[in-house]
């Protein structure tokens, strides 16, 4: 009886043992089977951040490089890194400030994207057969483009006939100057207008060279701040427009890239609305301005992307006042410059 009480409890240690060792074979083939899973998924990511980078269709990317008058979203791309971080690749930065450097470097294919030119030079480089599109807008500011002279009594178009004018041809400011004396019946003829950049036509009004400059950004808030006489300024006269471009080309055979600017535009700009101290902080040091002149000129910026009619029809706007100027030879229909 012993010996079969003995064997009986023999036979419930096997089954008991048996059972606690299927138990802990199935703990460890769950265990090895997470730790396969969690591989896998590692795997998986790596793969998609791999195929992810692969999808930028380009090894690089060259943008046009201009923070002048105050092009607040240039100066925070470069300065955080957001194109180079969205695309995944690496991002040089062309220094032209002419825009008929800017259409001739996106032409030649030197330049891929031009961030911030303006709808002047974009016409013309159009109405010349180049291929250039309008990608989205960078910004609006009539107000920051202003005639300045020392002369208290140049005050109405008519004050400035035979008056010595200096300032960039073919670009807003040109268009500033010819759209203020149309307001009287004058045109260009009834004036000296010299062509020269910015900076010379300052010094020009400066040294008393010329009569009135045609200024914008920095260079137009220090003429104030020396107390020079403000001619006229675009509002309601121009519609100040400046674009972002690229060419259809582009455009159709890279749309990865496209779509990671567009991406990237609006990091830009949550980046300027959520940290506003900090954008002009950046802006002051970069252009070397006290951080409340460039407050002060901020106001004067609309800088949406959001390509809108009333945008379109400046363009038409421009596009007209070049044609009459004799700028263009033909007539131009600005909706052939917007990306289809």
């Amino acid at each position: 009886m012993k010996k079969l009480i003995a064997l009986g409890l023999a036979a419930c240690m096997t089954f008991s043992l048996a059972g606690c060792s299927g138990s802990a074979g199935k703990e460890t083939e769950a265990a090895s089977a997470a730790e396969t899973t969690a591989e896998t998924s590692t795997e998986a990511e790596t793969s998609a951040k791999a195929t992810a980078d692969a999808e930028t269709s380009i090894d690089k990317l060259t943008v046009t490089y201009v923070t002048s008058p105050l092009n607040v979203p240039t100066i925070i791309e470069k300065d955080q890194g957001i194109f180079e971080k969205e695309l995944g690749v690496p991002v040089e930065y062309a220094e032209l400030t002419s825009g008929a450097d800017q259409t001739q470097a996106l032409a030649s294919g030197d330049v891929q994207v031009l961030y911030a030119v303006g709808a002047t030079s974009v016409i013309l480089s159009a109405a010349n057969g180049a291929d250039i599109k309008v990608l989205n807008m960078y910004s609006r500011s009539p107000k920051a483009f202003c005639m300045y002279s020392k002369d208290e009594t140049l005050t109405t178009p008519e004050s400035l006939k035979g008056k010595t004018i200096a300032g960039p041809t073919g670009t807003n400011l040109h268009e500033l100057l010819v759209s203020y004396l149309a307001q009287a019946g004058m045109t260009l003829d009834d004036v000296n207008y010299v062509n020269m950049t910015i900076p010379d036509a300052k010094a020009g009004l400066d040294g008393g060279s010329v009569d009135v400059a045609l200024l914008a950004g920095a260079t137009a808030y220090n003429a104030e701040q020396q107390g020079y006489n403000l001619v006229a300024d675009g509002e309601g006269l121009i519609s100040a427009l400046i674009a972002v471009a690229t060419t259809q080309k582009f455009y159709d055979e890279h749309p990865d890239v496209i779509k990671k600017l567009n991406a990237a535009q609006e990091e830009i700009a949550s980046y300027m609305a959520d940290n506003q101290e900090a954008t002009m902080e950046t802006v002051a040091a970069t252009l070397d301005l006290d951080v409340d002149a460039v407050k002060e000129m901020y106001g004067f910026y609309d800088f949406s992307t959001e390509i809108t009619d009333a945008d379109k029809e400046g363009f038409q706007n421009t596009a007209d006042f070049m044609y009459e100027s004799g700028m263009i030879e033909n007539e131009l229909d600005v909706n052939t410059l917007f990306i289809q």
